[in-house]
């Protein structure tokens, strides 16, 4: 499993369930809305973690960063 994620794709991951958790718990959101978002935000979370996610391997889509530094 080779990693296919960014930095900053995987903050941006991390960010959004944060914010589903908060909703959450706040209660703004409940119901099957609730559960769909914290399914995301479950899903979100380990891919991040991860670094890899298999949705961009069909569409050969990677956001990490490669090549040289200077």
């Amino acid at each position: 499993m080779k990693q296919n994620m960014g930095t900053i794709d995987r903050g941006l991951r991390t960010l959004i369930a944060i914010v589903i958790g908060i909703l959450y718990f706040t209660n703004q959101i409940t119901g099957t809305v609730a559960l769909v978002l914290g399914a995301f935000a479950l899903i979100f979370l380990l891919t991040s973690f991860l670094g890899f996610c298999p949705l961009y391997l069909p569409f050969k889509i990677s956001t990490k960063r490669t090549g040289n530094k200077a």
